[in-house]
């Protein structure tokens, strides 16, 4: 666990560090915890966020619940239900998440769109499932073997070039540094 004395502190962490969870003050001196809240999550839109205040108006709750994050949690409060509420959120976040990312490249699996920084974009249902595996092993390499199996069933002989084909379609969609080829082993996309 760790802790920032002021919001420009916690957001400097929040956005060079990996958390699981970031339990986040609305009241914080240096700068408001709703603009580190909105900072944090415009660029690690993935990220849980829990806010935790003395603000308790409702209109306090709606804009951050909508602003994306995943509870509101006002002051006074028991460290009981705070606990409960945070082990909760880990609980959800450790099942299939409704986005992966990897460095700036995020990907929507519910609405199988991607983001390398320039906007969302459509993949289609073969690029969506390559890209996802690749990114569900970010800063591993993997095999064309292995992409073949889970993305295709193994229906394409291991030689079949349909993996550099589809790679070549997201790379054109979303920029030529998104998946790095590794010569003789596979592709990968860098983790952070």
């Amino acid at each position: 666990m760790e802790t920032a004395s002021d919001g420009r502190e916690g957001l400097r962490r929040a956005l060079t560090e990996r958390y699981d969870l970031i339990v986040l003050d609305l009241l914080l001196p240096g700068l408001p915890g709703t603009a580190v809240l909105e900072s944090i999550l415009a660029r690690k839109p993935d990220q849980p966020v829990v806010v935790l205040s003395a603000l308790n108006s409702t209109r306090s709750k709606v804009d951050c619940l909508e602003v994306g994050a995943e509870d509101y949690v006002g002051k006074p409060f028991s460290f009981d239900e705070l606990l409960a509420r945070i082990r909760a959120r880990l609980r959800g976040a450790a099942k299939d998440p409704v986005r992966l990312s990897a460095g700036r490249l995020m990907l929507d699996v519910v609405r199988r769109k991607a983001d390398s920084g320039s906007g969302p974009v459509s993949l289609a249902e073969r690029e969506f499932l390559l890209l996802q595996e690749l990114m569900k092993n970010a800063g591993r390499t993997v095999s064309k073997g292995h992409l073949l199996a889970a993305v295709w069933g193994s229906r394409f002989a291991p030689e079949s070039n349909v993996v550099d084909v589809y790679v070549r379609r997201i790379r054109a969609k979303l920029g030529p540094e998104v998946i790095r080829t590794v010569r003789r082993e596979g592709y990968r996309i860098d983790a952070a």
